[in-house]
């Protein structure tokens, strides 16, 4: 009886020593336990608007495969830019200057990597450049909001320029909201307020310095993404060939939809077909002249 009870001990603790093993070589490969930098490398530099939980050591990866790793993480002096350092083996050392470098996260709840998609230039970039083109660490709350219809928002790292539009109506638009121009951002909302004079919204857009050439009689309207989600601006590029610069203001504007409006004209006005001449019953499209 007493053989039969140290057999099963034995078995136990076996059994509890390889699934330690087993759980201690799981986690060596989901962190970066497993991301020691073998052989020689050069270093090149990226900057994020937001790195999440990126860590030193964490993977760098070009189409899924581990080209190097992180080599470190600061905060640049003065800025609210991370600059990230990678260090890239060796035997990759043709990544174009015109890549992109992205934050992305292993699985649902795994560690994060900056993973590099290669552009189409034919300079690569040197040992210490910097990879201009980043997408930083997407964040949960996000994520969420671009479920529901909110979009997304401009890094900015460039710098922004700052023009304003004045609205009768902003519904819900709320600072940080996207400014989107052909259905891209390129800035965000910067401020929202109520203008004591005017009697309207006053709101201030920051755009990125890299759209500088919007037309100066371009239209800002009040968009909603989708059947609920948030508010964002739009911008419909006119004619002019003079652009918008620091502090000008958009003359062209159309005011949010509220959803009662827009229920209320369809219950009051219904199709445009199913308009009718007043005591005539003939439709409104109608040549005139011609029964």
């Amino acid at each position: 009886m007493s053989q039969k009870r140290s057999s099963y001990a034995v078995g136990t603790g076996l059994f509890i020593v390889f699934g330690f093993t087993a759980l201690a070589y799981l986690a060596t490969q989901t962190t970066s336990v497993a991301n020691v930098h073998m052989g020689a490398s050069y270093t090149i530099e990226a900057n994020f608007a937001n790195v999440g939980q990126l860590k030193e050591r964490a993977p760098v990866k070009v189409a899924g495969v581990r080209v190097g790793q992180v080599q470190s993480i600061t905060l640049a002096p003065g800025k609210e830019i991370a600059e990230v350092k990678l260090a890239i083996d060796k035997r990759y050392e043709t990544i174009p200057v015109d890549s992109v470098a992205s934050i992305f996260t292993s699985g649902l709840l795994g560690d994060q990597y900056v993973g590099i998609q290669y552009g189409n230039s034919k300079k690569d970039v040197a040992d210490g450049g910097t990879l201009a083109l980043t997408k930083p660490a997407q964040q949960l709350e996000e994520m969420l909001g671009k479920f529901f219809g909110a979009g997304g928002v401009a890094d900015n790292l460039g710098g922004t320029y700052s023009v304003t539009a004045n609205f009768t109506n902003v519904g819900s638009l709320s600072v940080g909201a996207p400014v989107k121009m052909a259905g891209v951002a390129i800035g965000s909302v910067q401020s929202v307020q109520a203008d004591p004079v005017k009697l309207d919204a006053r709101v201030t857009l920051a755009i990125d310095k890299r759209f500088n050439q919007i037309p100066d009689d371009s239209a800002a309207a009040v968009f909603t993404s989708g059947l609920i989600g948030t508010q964002y601006v739009a911008i419909q590029p006119g004619g002019s060939l003079d652009a918008l610069k620091d502090g000008d203001e958009m003359i062209l504007t159309q005011s949010a939809m509220q959803l009662e409006d827009l229920i209320g004209k369809f219950l009051v006005n219904g199709s445009p077909g199913d308009k009718t001449n007043a005591g005539t019953g003939k439709s409104s499209d109608t040549p005139a002249g011609k029964h």
